[in-house]
């Protein structure tokens, strides 16, 4: 089980405003609005997509990699992690 596993149901629920919110922008440009109310909507829809990546991060980071670095295996799981924090900042 993943360390994940207990913030399951925060996570589903984020994601399902997530769906609501990336369905509402498909509506906004099919009905042609504005394009800076598009973007106010891309960016709430940006921030909470970015929480739930904080939120996975966290449960790695206080799962996996203790867990690696507690069985003197960390090493390869640190530079995992750094990897993924590099996806998740975009760089």
């Amino acid at each position: 089980m993943y360390q994940y596993e207990h913030d399951k149901e925060n996570l589903m629920a984020r994601l399902k405003r997530i769906e609501g919110q990336v369905k509402g922008i498909m509506r906004m440009v099919e009905d042609g609005r504005y394009c800076p109310d598009i973007l106010q909507q891309v960016a709430a829809m940006t921030a909470a997509t970015d929480e739930v990546s904080l939120i996975l991060l966290r449960s790695h980071i206080n799962g996996c990699v203790r867990d690696a670095i507690e069985q003197h295996e960390g090493d390869e799981s640190i530079e995992d992690l750094i990897t993924v924090v590099r996806k998740v900042i975009r760089r």
